[in-house]
């Protein structure tokens, strides 16, 4: 190649197909609400070995966020790196009402595919349009059956090639199958766990209540947990079979906490702060890191280790360079963005969280908080609703359904975002900084509910 194409190529910002002298594959796994609860993260009752082992071979991030807890937005969010409102995926991306990405949005198949780059999705992809994410293969299966998405996980790598390859495995666990139960009951083919959890000795997290039908959704909650870190060990073995375990970078993340009343579709820490493992070849292994890390620095993550230019617009960055820190400088803010789950459950709100305090904006504080269908159906909710509880945990339900146009919360003296200090005089500057914050970011990423400022 000549010293003027190199610079042509430089200049336009083109990238050349990778060869398979450079090829550089990324896998990410994405399970389906899950929370932290997995061992390498602290829970002593989870089952998760292959995460653990995940984690003890590379990065795993301790305070790992996404931007968003429903579904289809978050996995937007992992897809193009913008905010909900940035790249327009509000909702849920099934049924007949839905909400669509922008059609000049381009996700990481549309990125990836100029360089060379065979893209593939097994089971869970939810979002919409096909056009925004042009994957090569979209393979359907049972995306609780993770032999069956092993063996499509094998299909998709051996076609492959020598061309370098983009994978999302979209587990289904361990999300609700409907609003009763996870799943347990089908029969899965042999080797696939089934793994028993006693519901007198779950952990109730702080947000729900200790009542008998919770620690029995719990229990039920947790072996679906086993059951998708053992499809992380199948397909990790797929990429070791095929000796491409050393060319490919992998990540494993949630798209939203837990699927109960307090976590899922909610911005609180139940809802974003979840599990990030990151492993790159030859990379120091058993690296705990403390950077704030949003799912809007996936993206471009992908973009950096795989050479394709990241576009100019995306917020986040790549998180490659700290791979190895445990205290890196400069990642101590994360950002959050909800306004739908299903298209019925407007309730705009705006988050900004740093190390020590969490800022809710709750833009459309007038109305109730939503629920999920699934959520609502569940157990848990309607135990909750038949006894009549004044409290959920450590919240008061009447809290948690009607909400103030602001949220102030301190973290380290309050880590279950009970006390709302936004109307405490003691805390005004902080107030004050984070609301500056929020705007600031606001602009940044073109939030059309800027218009709230001006009309409220």
């Amino acid at each position: 190649m000549t010293r003027w194409f190199v610079s042509l190529v430089v200049a336009l910002g083109l990238v050349m197909p990778a060869t398979a002298a450079g090829k550089k594959n990324v896998v990410l796994l994405v399970a389906d609400d899950l929370g932290m609860q997995v061992g390498c993260y602290g829970d002593r009752v989870a089952k998760t070995p292959n995460i653990d082992q995940l984690a003890a071979t590379g990065t795993r991030f301790t305070h790992g966020f996404a931007s968003v807890s429903s579904c289809s937005p978050s996995r937007a969010t992992l897809l193009t790196g913008m905010p909900t409102h940035m790249c327009g995926q509000y909702g849920l991306a099934h049924a007949e009402h839905n909400a669509h990405t922008f059609r000049k949005v381009k996700g990481l198949p549309a990125l990836l595919g100029p360089a060379g780059y065979r893209s593939g999705v097994i089971a869970k992809l939810h979002v919409l349009p096909r056009e925004v994410y042009p994957f090569d293969e979209e393979i359907a299966v049972n995306g609780r059956n993770v032999v069956q998405v092993a063996e499509k996980a094998r299909a998709f790598v051996a076609g492959c090639g020598d061309k370098p390859f983009f994978l999302l495995v979209g587990f289904v666990d361990p999300h609700r199958a409907g609003a009763k139960g996870f799943g347990n009951e089908i029969q899965y083919p042999r080797g696939v766990p089934a793994d028993a959890f006693d519901p007198k000795t779950v952990p109730v997290p702080p947000h729900l209540p200790d009542a008998p039908d919770v620690r029995a959704e719990l229990a039920d909650y947790y072996q679906s947990v086993a059951r998708m870190d053992h499809g992380v060990a199948l397909v990790l073995k797929v990429l070791e079979e095929a000796k491409q375990l050393d060319d490919t970078l992998v990540i494993f993340l949630s798209d939203n906490g837990m699927p109960f009343p307090g976590a899922k579709t909610t911005l609180y820490d139940a809802g974003v702060h979840l599990p990030l493992v990151v492993r790159k070849p030859g990379q120091k292994a058993g690296v705990a890191c403390g950077a704030m890390a949003s799912w809007t620095d996936i993206a471009p993550t992908v973009l950096d280790w795989t050479g394709v230019r990241a576009p100019a617009t995306l917020p986040g960055r790549s998180l490659l360079p700290v791979l190895e820190r445990e205290k890196p400088a400069g990642w101590d803010v994360v950002y959050g963005s909800h306004q739908f789950h299903e298209i019925t459950m407007y309730y705009p709100t705006r988050m900004v969280r740093t190390r020590q305090y969490k800022y809710l904006l709750n833009l459309a504080h007038q109305l109730p908080f939503p629920h999920a269908g699934d959520l609502w159906g569940s157990e848990a909710w309607q135990g909750i609703l038949e006894r009549g509880d004044k409290m959920m945990g450590r919240r008061p339900v009447a809290v948690y359904l009607n909400r103030p146009r602001e949220e102030l919360y301190d973290l380290n003296s309050d880590p279950d975002e009970v006390k709302n200090l936004a109307t405490d005089p003691k805390y005004t500057d902080v107030l004050n900084d984070l609301r500056k914050e929020c705007r600031e970011w606001q602009e940044k990423t073109a939030d059309p509910w800027l218009i709230k400022y001006k009309h409220e």
